[in-house]
């Protein structure tokens, strides 16, 4: 399984649970997937598709921020956000 189909399978998991729902106050998870490498340009993790300032503001960042996060690295990814079959209102 590549990254990318990793990532992708995390954010449906996720998703299918009410993570991402709009208005949700569940706390929304990391999408670390324990690869934790950067690309050799340093440009991102190989695992989660984050950048390093990403990776830093994750644990001060509210939800809204969160859900950013996600949308930007599965923008990354290549993967749909939120995941294809899994309709969702994000804020």
């Amino acid at each position: 399984m590549s990254t990318a189909e990793a990532i992708a399978a995390r954010a449906h998991l996720l998703s299918t649970a009410g993570y991402f729902d709009a208005g949700s106050e569940e706390v929304v998870p990391s999408p670390c997937i324990s690869v934790c490498r950067m690309t050799e340009d340093r440009s991102r993790c190989e695992g989660c598709f984050r950048t390093i300032p990403e990776i830093r503001a994750w644990a001060q960042a509210d939800s809204a921020e969160r859900l950013a996060i996600w949308a930007r690295l599965a923008q990354r990814a290549g993967i749909p956000f939120p995941p294809e079959g899994v309709a969702k209102e994000l804020p």
